[in-house]
Parts: structure tokens; sequence; C-alpha cells
């Protein structure tokens, strides 16, 4: 339980906080529809469903007010860069931003289920109060506002206006002929709602994995309904359906309510004015609509920035490298932008990982093809001229992610899976430029690298780089410093005799580098407790780029290795999210 609380003390913290709130805002709007003198005669049409509506509408505000801040990248990037003092376990919270993302849409989609079938409710409830199914009360409710005497033998102590008929009705269905369609079509918040539900449906479906994996367009062009989403969810409330009795005229419910024949006859019984509710949501919204908008206009201002290639270079694999140089760009090591190329796409933007170092005079990228997208792009690079400039490419970012935390660690670990080994490609250069200073200032005194791929190709434009800092640290007598583990996942038995028949050379028959080539997968009990032993004392980061299956087992790792003592071991897990 205690290693458990190193790992996932802040985390669990924050959910807690972030569901009290919705519980709260649930429960209290709940009891305040339900029990408010106000909505009396309202609860006479429509008894709880009214508090069914409401309760969730409420969490609705609060979550609406929530989903695009995990989604302002700068605004992240700016947290947990230099403008504020955000510790190392802060950060960790702000690289769950799309996990919480998810979390908050599973909310509202929950809370849009309840809202709607309740309102669903209401109008059959207020056209059956209307039909006089629900008693004379009802009945008399429903009428109020079509009854021209009634409008006109009230107490007369306020000005007759143009809003007195208006204020007097409180059934928002006003035609014996209307049926549930007509209204949902026919009223703002029928016609909004529709809108609002179908929009969020669709954003829902599409982001499901196996859509977003494959049809990586369908899920992009889709997430953009959140336009019309936000537009209809502040126009929501302007009809006003749900409406409350005013206190002026003073009308005694407790008793008018059993003569509803004497409204507006007897002193005591005024007929009761009511008032739609004044619309809340825009309230709650605006301020990340706000920024949100500050944010893609961001994004649009470094979209017209010019991108210049310094060097294209195609790797085994179908790996494509591009050397990119822009005006002002600054990044740090382990950072991803997000890259558009509108003869592909006007719309599309993908994310990438930095390959490069922070103390070099361009930025790179190393991009598989995995989508059409990518293979796109791959040929359109493929068929250029010799020496001539790729296709117009917009670049957003750099944003910050766990693998810039890798320096802060005493000791840290880095998981590579396939392409993922890009954000330490950077991390492992970046270090190479720091030994190559006299006298690197690096708190991290042991760094372990494993790198799991399932074909040797993949291997090969990434060995170089191992070989130059294989060198660097014999060199400076500093072979304990970095300690790689390559695993070679995918093999088969023909593959296997050509090792064993090399196996006495100095060098990896795959790789030529000093580090023999692992078959097979890690053992990570073993790895963890390796790293344990040989740092007694010490906080060790570890960093995955890599697929969900291998994070779960990473984290469990961390969770069981670690001491909840100080003066032990203790491990902290980190994973990359686009």
């Amino acid at each position: 339980m205690a290693n458990w609380i190193v790992n996932h003390g802040l985390e669990t913290f924050i959910l807690v906080v972030w569901m009290g709130i919705n519980i709260f805002l649930f429960v209290h709007f709940y009891l305040f529809y339900d029990l408010g003198p106000q909505f009396f005669y309202t609860r006479v049409l429509i008894g709880s469903a009214l508090s069914w509506a409401r309760a969730p509408a409420a969490v609705l505000n609060f979550n609406c007010m929530l989903i695009l801040l995990p989604v302002c990248r700068n605004l992240l990037s700016l947290i947990r860069g230099s403008f504020m003092c955000c510790g190392r376990t802060l950060r960790k919270q702000l690289d769950k931003n799309l996990t919480f993302h998810k979390l908050v849409a599973y909310m509202i989609a929950l809370m849009t289920a309840v809202h709607t079938i309740a309102h669903l409710l209401n109008v059959e409830w207020f056209i059956s109060s209307r039909q006089g199914r629900f008693g004379p009360l009802a009945g008399n409710l429903s009428m109020l506002g079509d009854d021209d005497n009634h409008n006109h033998d009230h107490d007369h102590d306020h000005d007759d206006d143009d809003d007195d008929d208006d204020e007097t009705f409180l059934n928002p269905i006003r035609s014996d002929s209307t049926t549930p369609l007509l209204f949902a079509f026919t009223t703002i918040a029928g016609l909004t709602g529709v809108v609002i539900t179908l929009a969020l449906i669709l954003m829902i479906t599409s982001s499901m994995e196996v859509i977003r994996r494959s049809y990586f367009e369908v899920f992009w062009y889709t997430h953009h309904l959140f336009i019309i989403f936000f537009a209809g969810l502040v126009f929501h409330g302007a009809g006003r359906i749900v409406r409350s009795q005013t206190d002026d005229p003073p009308h005694n419910t407790s008793f008018c309510k059993d003569y509803p024949e004497k409204w507006g006859k007897i002193p005591q019984c005024p007929i009761p004015q009511f008032a739609g509710g004044f619309p809340q949501t825009w309230m709650w919204v605006i301020g990340p609509m706000i920024i949100y908008i500050c944010e893609r206009l961001l994004r649009f201002i470094r979209y017209i920035q010019t991108v210049n290639y310094k060097k294209i270079v195609m790797h085994p694999s179908q790996v494509l490298e591009l050397q990119l140089v822009k005006s002002g760009f600054k990044m740090d090591v382990g950072q991803y932008v997000f890259l558009n190329c509108p003869a592909i796409s006007q719309l599309e933007w993908h994310p990438f990982t930095m390959t490069s170092a922070p103390e070099e005079d361009f930025f790179s990228l190393h991009i598989r093809s995995v989508g059409d997208w990518t293979e796109k792009l791959i040929k359109m690079v493929e068929n250029l001229p010799e020496g001539s400039q790729g296709p117009k490419l917009g670049v957003d970012g750099p944003f910050g992610t766990a693998s810039e935390d890798v320096f802060d660690y005493e000791v840290s670990m880095l998981v590579g899976a396939g392409i993922g080994v890009t954000p330490f490609a950077s991390i492992l250069k970046s270090i190479w430029y720091k030994f190559k200073d006299s006298n690197p200032k690096l708190r991290t005194r042991k760094i372990y690298f494993y790198w799991l791929c399932r074909e040797t190709h993949a291997f090969e434009w990434f060995a170089d780089l191992l070989q130059v800092l294989e060198k660097e640290m014999e060199e400076r007598g500093m072979k304990d410093f970095l300690t790689y583990k390559l695993y070679l996942t995918g093999w088969d038995h023909t593959h296997a005799a050509h090792v064993m028949v090399h196996f006495d050379k100095d060098t990896d028959v795959i790789t030529g580098l000093k580090q023999k080539t692992h078959y097979g997968r890690p053992n990570w009990d073993k790895e963890f407790e390796q790293v344990r032993q040989e740092n007694p004392s010490s906080v060790v980061g570890t960093f995955l780029c890599g697929p969900a299956s291998l994070a779960e087992d990473l984290e469990k790792k961390c969770v069981k290795y670690s001491n909840v003592d100080p003066r032990k071991t203790r491990f902290y897990f980190n994973k990359e999210n686009f």
C-alpha cells in the first residue's frame, strides 16, 4: 500500500476531489429543485423528473468547463515550464492530461444520458398535465396564460405590461396539438439538445481505440464537432423551459394549491407568476473557450511561420528523417511537435517526438509509415528531385512531455518500443553534447536504456548514435554511466542460427555495438531488482514511450519495487502521452 501511494497518491487525491465536486453538485442541485418552494407547482406537473434533469445539468456545466483545458497544450507547457513553480510530482499529473480529458468526457456522456432521458419524460408529463391526466391542479396550472380572464383578474398591484402574460404560464407546452417530436425540433432547448447529443455521440464513438488507430482522419475530423457542441451548449438554456414561481405577487402555495378555482378571486391567492431561469452554462464555459481560442490562434501563427528543410534522409523500414529549421524555435529534450502538411490535408495535425538535442541548430523528426497521412508524406518526399526542398510544413510546438524530467532524477530507466525510441534519441544525443563539455552539470549519474524492437532493420538508424555514445563514455572512463540493452522481439530460427555462428565476435552481428542484442522480451522483475541493488538509496525515474500493455506492466513493477522509506530506492513511472 505504501509503495502504491508513492506512485499514485497525488493522482488519486485529484480524482477524489474531482469526483467529490461532481457528487456535491449533483446532490446540491437535486435537493434544490426537489425541495425548493419556488418549484412546488413545477413539481406538481412533472414530479421528480425536474430534479433528475437539473442535477445532471449542473454536473455537465462543471465538466464542460474542464473538458477543453487538458487539450490546451501551450497552457500545460507553460505550467510545467519556467512560468510557474511546478514540482516533479505535479508535472507527472500534467502528463496524464489526455487520460483526464477522457474521464471528463465519460462523465459528460453519462450526465447527458440522464439529463436527456429526464427531459424526455418531462415533455411527456407536460403534455399529459395539459390534457388533464394528473388532476385538476395540474390541469389548471397548465392552462395558465391561455385563459384571458385569469390573466387580467389577478391582483392589479403591479403594472399591466406585456410581460405579465408571459410570466403567468408555467407549462411550456402551449398547444394541445404539440407532440414530443414537434417540441424537440421547434424549440431552442429541443433543437440545440438534439444537435448537442448527436455531436457528442459522434465524438465519443469516433474516439474509440480501434477507430483512432485505424482511421485517424475519421477521429480527427469528427472530434471537431466540439465547435458545434459548445455553440449548442451556450444557446441550450436560452429557451428557459424550466420555470420557477416568483415572489411577486405573494402566493401561498400551501393554502392556494387546494383552491385553484379561486386564484385571482381572493386576496390570499392571486394568480401565481412564473419566470424562466437565467441561462448559466455560458458563464461556466466562457473562460476555457477563450483560452482554447487563444490556443488555436497561436497554432495559426505558428502554422504561417516558414519551416525550412536542412536534410531529408530515408532510413530502412520506411522511417523518414526530417531535419528542419524554424526561426525562434527552442526545444528541450523529449519534447514533441504537431506537424501539418497542407498538400495532404489543411486541417490535420499529427504529433511527433523530436529526435534532436537542444544543443543542435535544427530539430529532427523520425517518421514511420503507419497510416494514410504518413504514407502520403513519405511518398511525396521519396519522389522529390535531388537537393530540392520538401513540401510546405506547418509546425506547432514544442510541447512538454514526461521525458523532459529525465535529468531531474539521479537514476533514469528509459524504455522505448519500436519507433517509441524517438524521445530517448533526443535525450541520449543531449547527454553526448553535455559530455563534450569538459565539465557536464548533470544531476543524473546513471541511465539504463532498454529498446524493444520487432525487426532488425529498425535498429539501424539508431545504432550509429549508440556507437558514438559508447565510444565517448569509454574514453571518459564512464562506462557505467550508460547501460543499454537491445531486445529483438520478432525473430526466426534462420536468424538465430546466423547469430550463433557470429556469437564469438567482439561486436553484435545486428547493430555493430559491443553490447550484444537480446532475443525475446526483458524479464522486468530481474531488471528492476538489478537497478534496485545497484542504486540502494536512489530516486529512479522510469520513462516509457510505447504501448499501453507495456505501460501497465512497468507501472506495476514501479509500485512493486518502490520503498516508502525515503532512504531506500523508489521508482516513479512516467509515460509519453499525445
